[in-house]
């Protein structure tokens, strides 16, 4: 339990009350009548109230600034909603926020474990849940033992739970389900036998349902383990690993999950929509996320409230797991036929790309000049937009942002060919040796970027073997849930010429 000493030692340091401070690439333009947010990557701006122009200068210092403090300088508002506002520009990329959010009263939290055959997983689990930073009276811990042949249900009586014991192995969605149905808690938090989890686990997620709007809210995965090479390409690049930033559900994300290793719900909402579907094997949390959005409720993923996952880490199974997630996107798109993956060719980008291309062909130097000029005149245009709008940008920032979204556009094309049609290259090798060279080409670009961008522990031609590796055995998976559900919309996106605008 060495681990579990460190992650104490940690997180005992952490019980601080919520502060912001306005992020490093971010600008405060004090402009009349009105201040102005300016944040540099992705390039975007957002008007301030002439109200919040003093506490934005405070935030604008560098130092993390106390949210009590905030609240004191903040004119007839409440204080909630002054939090909610604030958050809100914390996932748009525009503060950042540290400490843990107060609650005047706890809600009661059920804490469901579905588990089969995994005593050791169980123990280790059950005793970082003991540790927990909660008020006891407001916490039980349910576990349902999904027919061991072991002596998993009798490591489960040994810690304070509400042990459950099915004859017939029936799976996680429906040991969830059967808790759900049995627990007494306001808010349900699921976790896996296999996960640990940190002391402010509960603690640091609860805050999230002031908010009515909010209907789950999921915290940090990280990787248990970190001794090979697929251990560090898992901390950086797990299915399960949501990132460092918080994100919310929008309309322009709406593939937008949350795992359920790491999951809190309201159960009044998780039984109105009948839990999770009993008839996925893998899939079952994003089916269920995706429902919750339906109801015109939100999910939430915040970076903290982290949970340490034993991921697979022998070859073997990590292609197997990535096999099983890939069968999963035929049944999903059957269950959501709205939800159709898009690949978006902005007008400008693609007649930028269209000419660079031809150019390079045809090896015409003047030519590929023009597609600078493409370059130069739409970030012009938006220039003048901007300027008519009273915004605050230069126009070498707009320059830079342009070309970003034209890179941005490559590199979502090579991802997608990458994540889908690699094994293409073996198909068409024999005959298309060029295609199967473009195909390559584009997989070892999309896993370049991610190298430079995750920054693992790994060389880079590690990194590529594993990152290769998951995307076979992913696109495997897909395939063969396209064949057997004929049903190929998960690898036939629809093509689109509109831009996605960001909901605020």
């Amino acid at each position: 339990m060495l681990f579990l000493m460190k992650v104490v030692k940690k997180y005992g340091l952490q019980l601080e009350k919520p502060a912001y401070r306005l992020r490093q690439t971010v600008s405060y333009a004090t402009k009349v009548p009105a201040p102005y947010l300016i944040l540099s990557y992705p390039l975007k701006s957002l008007k301030l109230h002439p109200s919040w122009s003093d506490i934005f200068k405070r935030l604008a210092t560098g130092e993390f600034i106390c949210l009590d403090e905030i609240l004191s300088r903040a004119v007839h508002s409440v204080p909630d909603k002054v939090e909610f506002f604030l958050d809100e520009l914390v996932r748009k990329g525009f503060l950042e926020r540290r400490g843990v959010g107060h609650l005047s009263t706890y809600p009661f939290v059920s804490i469901i474990i579905p588990v089969r055959n995994r005593p050791q997983d169980l123990k280790a689990c059950l005793k970082s849940l003991v540790d927990l930073d909660y008020p006891p009276d407001k916490l039980e811990i349910i576990v349902v033992d999904d027919a061991s042949t072991d002596e998993t249900p009798q490591i489960a009586a040994n810690f304070p739970v509400r042990l459950l014991t099915l004859r017939q192995n029936k799976q996680a969605p429906y040991c969830r389900n059967l808790a759900a149905r049995k627990a007494r808690g306001d808010i349900l938090a699921f976790i896996d036998s296999d996960c640990l989890a940190v002391p402010l686990w509960i603690r640091e997620l609860v805050p999230a349902f002031k908010e009515p709007v909010i209907g789950a809210v999921g915290g940090a995965v990280g990787s248990y383990y970190d001794t090979r090479g697929l251990d560090r390409y898992e901390k950086v690049q797990s299915s399960l690993n949501m990132g460092s930033w918080p994100r919310r559900s929008t309309k322009t994300n709406p593939f937008f999950y949350l795992p359920s290793c790491n999951l809190l719900v309201r159960r009044t909402l998780f039984l109105s929509l009948k839990g999770f579907n009993e008839k996925l094997v893998v899939g079952e949390d994003v089916d269920l996320c995706w429902r919750i959005c339906d109801r015109e409720f939100d999910i939430e993923y915040r970076p903290v409230g982290k949970v340490y996952h034993k991921h697979r880490n022998r070859l073997r199974s990590f292609c197997a797991r990535r096999f099983d997630y890939g069968t999963s996107e035929p049944m999903l798109q059957r269950l959501h036929p709205e939800k159709r993956k898009q690949l978006v060719f902005a007008p400008g980008a693609s007649v930028f790309w269209s000419i660079v291309i031809f150019a390079l062909i045809v090896k015409s130097a003047p030519l590929l000049a023009s597609g600078a000029i493409i370059w130069f005149a739409e970030a012009l245009n938006k220039f003048a937009a901007i300027k008519s709008r009273g915004i605050p940008i230069k126009f070498v920032s707009l320059l830079i942002s342009v070309i970003r979204s034209y890179l941005a556009l490559f590199y979502h094309c090579c991802d997608f060919v990458s994540r889908y049609y690699l094994i293409g290259t073996i198909a068409v090798f024999p005959l298309l040796p060029l295609a199967a060279a473009i195909i390559a080409g584009m997989h070892l670009i999309a896993g370049l970027v991610q190298y430079f961008v995750k920054k693992p522990r790994l060389n880079p031609i590690s990194f590529l073997f594993y990152f290769s590796m998951e995307q076979m055995s992913y696109q495997l998976g897909v395939w063969w849930g396209c064949f057997r559900k004929l049903a190929f919309n998960p690898v036939n996106p629809r093509v689109t010429t509109k831009v996605p605008v960001e909901e605020s």
